[in-house]
C-alpha cells in the first residue's frame, strides 16, 4: 500500500539538483538521526528520498537484494551503485545482473581506475596478499568515494547484528571522510528479520550464501564459514583485517 510519505518521496524524487553544504548536511543528521532511530526501514528510505531526491542512492554488495528491493518499493528507478572490484565471484556478478533485470532500479556498476592487470603491473602481483589494505583502498574505497561525488547521501545495508564493529552504526549518520550523509535503514534488523523479508518478498540472494559464505567479498579474500562461527570470520581469514575501509 502506498503511504502519504511514499507519495511525497516519489513527488520529490529528481527535484534536488544542487548539493547541500557540509554544514547543512550535518544539521540534517543531528535532527533526523534521533527522530528516525526507531522508524521502520521503509520510512527511513522515504525520508532520504524526500530529503535528497536524486542526490540519494543505494549501494549494494550483492550478497542479497534486500536493500535494493526495499528501496525500489519506495522509489522505483532509484540508483543502486554496485562496486565491481575485478575480483568478484561469478555468483556475485550474476546476482547483480539478476537484480538489474528484475527490479525497477537504475543499476550503476562502478569500477576502479586500474584493471587488475594494471594494478599488478604497478604494485606487484596479488596486492591482496602483500598489502590487503592498499588493495581495498584502490579497488573499493577510492572508487566508491568517486562514485558518491554526485550524491549528498547514500544508503548501505550495514546491520548492527553483523559484527561487534558495527554495533554502534547509526540509522542516520555523518561520514566525515566523504562529507556525506550515511543512511543505514537495516541497522536494527536481526538475521531473522532479514530472512523473513527475503522469504515474504521472494528477494534475490547470492547463491554463495547457501554454500557457506554468509559474508561475501572478493574471491581471493573470502572463505567458507563453519556453521555457528562468526559470519564475517571468512573475510580476510588468517589476518587481523576485519573491514575493507568503506565503513
Amino acid at each position: 500500500m502506498t503511504t502519504a510519505i511514499t507519495r511525497k518521496a516519489r513527488e520529490f524524487r529528481g527535484t534536488h539538483t544542487a548539493g547541500r553544504s557540509p554544514e547543512e548536511l550535518r544539521e540534517l543528521v543531528s535532527h533526523a538521526g534521533a527522530e528516525l532511530e526507531l522508524a521502520p526501514a521503509e520510512h527511513i528510505i522515504e525520508w532520504a528520498v524526500a530529503t535528497f531526491g536524486d542526490r540519494f542512492c543505494v549501494t549494494s554488495s550483492m550478497a542479497d537484494a534486500v536493500l535494493a528491493h526495499l528501496a525500489s518499493t519506495v522509489a522505483p528507478g532509484i540508483d543502486v551503485v554496485f562496486l565491481d572490484t575485478g575480483y568478484h565471484f561469478a555468483e556475485t556478478i550474476g546476482t547483480r545482473d539478476a537484480v538489474e533485470a528484475t527490479l525497477p532500479v537504475t543499476l550503476l556498476t562502478i569500477e576502479p581506475e586500474q584493471s587488475v592487470a594494471e594494478q599488478d603491473a604497478e604494485h606487484g602481483t596479488d596486492l591482496y596478499k602483500t598489502d590487503p589494505d592498499r588493495c581495498c583502498a584502490l579497488r573499493k574505497v577510492a572508487p566508491l568515494t568517486d562514485a558518491l561525488a554526485s550524491y549528498d547521501a547514500w544508503a548501505t545495508g550495514l546491520r548492527r547484528a553483523e559484527t561487534h564493529n558495527r554495533v554502534i552504526a547509526p540509522v542516520i549518520g555523518w561520514d566525515a571522510r566523504k562529507g556525506k550523509v550515511k543512511v543505514s535503514p537495516l541497522a536494527r534488523w536481526s538475521d531473522d528479520q532479514v530472512e523473513r523479508y527475503i522469504a515474504d518478498n521472494g528477494v534475490l540472494v547470492n547463491p554463495l550464501v547457501y554454500d557457506g559464505y554468509p559474508s561475501i567479498g572478493c574471491w581471493p579474500c573470502t572463505r567458507r564459514v563453519a556453521p555457528g562461527d562468526d559470519p564475517r570470520s571468512g573475510r580476510w581469514a588468517g589476518t587481523t583485517k576485519t573491514e575493507c575501509g568503506i565503513h
